[in-house]
């Protein structure tokens, strides 16, 4: 058995009304990758605050490598070893590479000059320790998201950082790049740098992790090597119920032809897509990173131009212009990245629910805060949305949440058609199960057409009636429910 790095032992946290953390215990040991995983709430936030000293525990002790941590701040806890890369990155894109690998302790020649030479050498032997080649001098912004997570690590690195922590590093991250990061974190740990990696997808935890540790309402409820457990007896110990019970039961019944597409291209991109979605069923995209599924749902609504093809909406031909036209119409695209490109994260959830059809709120010109609390609370208590009251920031909702707000933005612009990309990328177990019901029953009322992306296979393969399978911008299989399996999707898409 390899040596603790760290133990975290009776760690209690309260805020008003809240026990966040119930004596809470929790070890890593040395080149060890220890996932931690929970439903949104469960405490997991919690806890690595205070292990990178962004909070104080009520109760409870810290100690590293044998030392005990008296007074935890994020500047001890750094020099102590610790590294925090959160999933929404910490990061200056306005600055080189270099310099963001060095932020706070640039070398420097004298207290007044940059060494500049010597940054930018530590910085190619980071990478090179990492496995991957860089620019140093290249502005952050430059670089695609899978490189700036990259360039976190090194960070991490420059500071001689012992226990790294990766919070959800596959909600912005493909196929390929999470297999390279996997590769990165498995020769770190053989160096004996430890990791704790949180993930609200499971199949990561088996393909990366040494032990697991599942925490439910701010207690733990296990830890246990990977070996030991398996998916089904993992959601079973998160939210208490079984995985079979998370997809519900669906008897398909398409009906009208809602949205056809014929013969769309766009260079390079998108190669001769012809498909038909129906009102009453889920229609699935799947296939691997790179294959055009994000730019076919973008290409629908107008986001991305063109080179040819037709776009049918219940029989009327239609060159839809602008995203906006789209809505107009009746075709709403939930985006990927439903932060940045879905919601006005810090204003409220009425405002972002109604944006889409102000006209609904007004009384003589004006918004009518009395129409507009009615829409919102309706459709808050139709989508089963947990917020306080419909004032509350969108930002201080869970991720399951602001999903369903962004559904809500759509459904209020009378959507009748909706096209959704990664739905519950980001979002915990439970949270996933609402939506999956939620698009269920949008779909059993016969009105809706629901045309979904998802990169993952047990989502598409329990939630849609028919799978289109995309491999380097073509459609290259169609399988019914009845007769889709990992397997044969996997054998086309790849």
């Amino acid at each position: 058995m390899a040596e603790e790095f760290l133990q975290m032992r009776g760690i209690s946290k309260s805020y008003p009304g809240v026990k966040a953390l119930d004596v809470v215990s929790f070890d890593v040991r040395k080149g060890e990758v220890h996932a931690l995983i929970g439903e949104n709430g469960a405490g997991k936030s919690t806890l690595i605050k205070i292990l990178a000293g962004a909070q104080r525990a009520d109760s409870g002790e810290i100690e590293i490598e044998g030392r005990i941590i008296r007074h935890p701040t994020p500047e001890v806890m750094l020099e102590s070893g610790i590294a925090v890369i959160y999933q929404e990155l910490i990061s200056a894109p306005h600055l080189s590479v270099a310099e963001n690998i060095f932020l706070g302790h640039l070398p420097r020649l004298n207290p007044i000059w940059v060494n500049w030479k010597a940054a930018e050498r530590e910085s190619l032997q980071v990478a090179e320790r990492l496995g991957f080649q860089l620019n140093p001098r290249a502005r952050l912004r430059s670089l695609t998201v899978a490189q700036q997570q990259m360039v976190e690590i090194a960070k991490a690195l420059s500071r001689n950082a012992k226990l790294v922590v990766l919070d959800e590093p596959s909600a912005v991250l493909g196929d390929q790049e999470l297999e390279r990061l996997f590769v990165t974190i498995k020769a770190l740990a053989a160096q004996g740098i430890c990791f704790i990696y949180i993930s609200h997808r499971l199949k990561e935890v088996f393909e990366i992790a040494d032990r697991v540790t599942v925490l439910r309402d701010g207690s733990v409820v296990t830890t246990r090597p990977v070996t030991e457990v398996n998916q089904e007896q993992l959601v079973n110990l998160m939210v208490g119920r079984n995985i079979e019970d998370f997809f519900p039961e669906r008897v398909a019944r398409p009906g009208r032809v809602a949205l056809r597409v014929s013969g769309l291209r766009r260079e390079g991109v998108l190669n001769d897509i012809s498909l038909e979605a129906r009102t009453g069923e889920i229609l699935g995209i799947c296939g691997l990173a790179g294959s055009g599924r994000t730019e076919l749902l973008r290409a629908m609504v107008g986001a991305d131009r063109i080179d040819a093809g037709t776009v049918e909406f219940f029989g009327q031909a239609v060159a839809i212009k602008s995203p906006r036209h789209a809505l107009r119409l009746g075709i709403g695209l939930v985006p990927e990245d439903r932060k940045r490109q879905g919601l006005f994260l810090n204003r409220s959830v009425a405002f972002n629910i109604t944006i889409s059809n102000l006209r609904q709120t007004l009384s003589r010109g004006v918004i009518s805060h009395k129409i507009e609390k009615r829409l919102v609370s309706s459709l808050l208590e139709s989508l089963r949305i947990k917020a306080p009251n419909p004032w509350v920031k969108t930002r201080n909702l869970s991720g399951g949440n602001q999903q369903k707000c962004v559904l809500a933005k759509k459904l209020n612009a009378h959507c009748r058609v909706l096209l959704v990309d990664e739905p519950t990328r980001g979002i915990d177990v439970g949270a996933k199960a609402e939506i999956y019901k939620l698009f269920s029953d949008l779909t059993t009322k016969g009105q809706l057409a629901i045309v979904m992306v998802s990169s993952e296979l047990p989502e598409v393969l329990g939630c849609c009636d028919r799978i289109l399978v995309m491999k380097a911008g073509r459609i290259v299989a169609e399988f019914s429910r009845q007769d889709a399996s990992e397997q044969a999707i996997m054998g086309f898409a790849a």
